[in-house]
């Protein structure tokens, strides 16, 4: 079955998205106008729901382990900060995306043997402290319990990765002593409830949905829960981790038939994989030029695009493909400089424990980072125009946005010269973080790129792996 309906957004589908990973919703409030001044035209939080908090405070893969939909109470805060946060976002134009975790509930095998959820403890808790609880209700009637046993698909851990039946009826585990967690069946009760949770997030102003491990849900799934009427006016994208683009075994299994079955859009992995190659393994930078007329990304308007997403630093299996401080700057001037694709920006708290250069947390409000800032600015000035490559080689890639910006990368180890279109420019940025005011630029006898003026044409000296950001005057 393909669907028909589009969740396509313009221009929400267009805007450049802060992923405040693990942010508390306070932090993102108090936070809001610096956010909207910095360019951002919407911010993802983390999984608004009820799960697991402790005394000591809990690690942030715990906000993907769901024990209620009904409420929103964890260790980021509870429905009325959700509320608050959302009401000051709405105020700076600002939209909200929600993280969705619909595949399973929370591993709760250490301390009891059912599948009722939430448990039994919570439940009484709602109980005893029912004026709170209450008060934070999303919907439903919280005597009861949300999911039995027969809303699960009988538990087995997933062996083989490459099977997508066993990845999207399997347990996400460590192994065979991990139970893992409780995968959820596609049935009336689940759906029913699953979509009574995303209609409640939507009256509080939620605009989008970032669907958690897309890839092991069955696109019936998918399907039956983002039907036409919960996607109206609303952008969805999915995470669906591949090895790369077309003809990867990975993308071939799972993205490709998401793509073809659903209107959703989804993660850009086959561009984030030739990104890597080209910044950190040095394969051609040619290979960017235009990744999506040979499979390796994805179509414009499905794509979201980004230099890291918060698996990448925070799982051990994924540390591989961290990019260098400096070659994500050169990721990033990408993504935000090229047409096509929402970009994502990942800024945490120090989740990772992984240092920058100047040995502080590397992520963390890199959302303030003057440079990123002077590229989502460019982003915002040449949204809409159309991009047109005029120039590339192995180390160089030029590309024109319009009438308006030109992006030059040079990711090579020598300086290189670099003639411009005929014009006046400002360079936003260089590769050292300082702000300057005007590129420098020469006169030539050489004809310019767009061969407008055959006997005048500027020129910029782009030292070694860095870029340039430029705006016509």
């Amino acid at each position: 079955m393909t669907t028909s309906f589009s969740t396509h957004l313009s221009p929400k589908a267009t805007n450049v998205i802060l992923h405040a990973f693990d942010w508390p919703y306070s932090r993102i409030a108090e936070n809001a106008e610096a956010i909207a001044k910095s360019g951002f035209k919407a911010v993802l939080v983390s999984p608004p729901m009820k799960s697991k908090i402790t005394n000591k405070g809990t690690q942030w893969w715990q906000r993907y382990q769901p024990q209620d939909y009904r409420v929103i109470d964890n260790q980021l805060g509870n429905t009325a900060d959700f509320e608050q946060m959302t009401t000051t976002l709405k105020q700076h134009d600002l939209l909200v995306y929600a993280d969705i975790v619909f595949n399973h509930m929370a591993n709760e095998s250490d301390i009891r043997t059912d599948l009722d959820y939430p448990n039994a403890g919570i439940l009484q808790d709602y109980d005893e402290k029912v004026e709170y609880f209450e008060s934070i209700r999303l919907f439903g009637d919280l005597s009861q319990p949300l999911f039995t046993e027969s809303d699960f698909i009988q538990a087995f851990p997933i062996e083989n990765w490459k099977d997508p039946w066993q990845v999207q009826n399997g347990r996400i585990s460590s192994g065979h002593e991990d139970p893992g967690l409780p995968t959820l069946k596609c049935n009336n009760n689940v759906v029913k409830v699953q979509q009574s949770y995303l209609k409640a997030l939507k009256l509080l102003g939620i605009s989008g949905f970032r669907i958690d491990a897309a890839k092991h849900l069955t696109l019936e799934h998918i399907q039956q829960v983002w039907d036409e009427k919960i996607s109206e006016d609303t952008h969805i994208f999915g995470e669906i981790i591949t090895d790369g683009g077309a003809t990867k075994e990975e993308y071939e299994l799972f993205l490709k038939p998401y793509l073809k079955d659903t209107r959703l859009g989804a993660y850009d992995f086959p561009l984030f994989h030739s990104l890597f190659n080209v910044f950190e393994k040095g394969e051609p930078i040619t290979d960017l030029a235009n990744p999506y007329s040979v499979g390796q990304a994805l179509a414009n308007d499905r794509a979201i695009t980004f230099a890291t997403t918060h698996d990448i630093p925070n799982n051990d299996v994924f540390l591989n493909q961290v990019m260098t401080e400096h070659n994500e700057r050169l990721a990033y001037c990408y993504v935000l400089g090229r047409d096509g694709g929402v970009p994502l920006i990942y800024s945490d708290l120090d989740t990772s424990g992984i240092l920058s250069d100047d040995g502080k947390p590397r992520w963390l409000d890199t959302w303030q980072d003057p440079m990123l800032q002077s590229m989502i600015r460019f982003h915002n000035l040449t949204h809409g125009e159309p991009m047109h490559s005029f120039e590339h080689s192995d180390d160089l890639l030029m590309f024109q946005r319009g009438d308006t910006g030109v992006v030059v990368i040079n990711n090579g180890t020598k300086e290189n010269t670099i003639s411009l279109p005929a014009g006046n420019y400002i360079d936003l940025l260089d590769m050292d973080g300082t702000l300057i005011e005007t590129a420098e630029v020469v006169t030539s006898g050489k004809a310019c790129p767009d061969n407008k003026n055959k006997d005048t044409c500027y020129q910029i000296r782009l030292p070694a792996k860095s870029c340039a950001m430029l705006v016509r005057t």
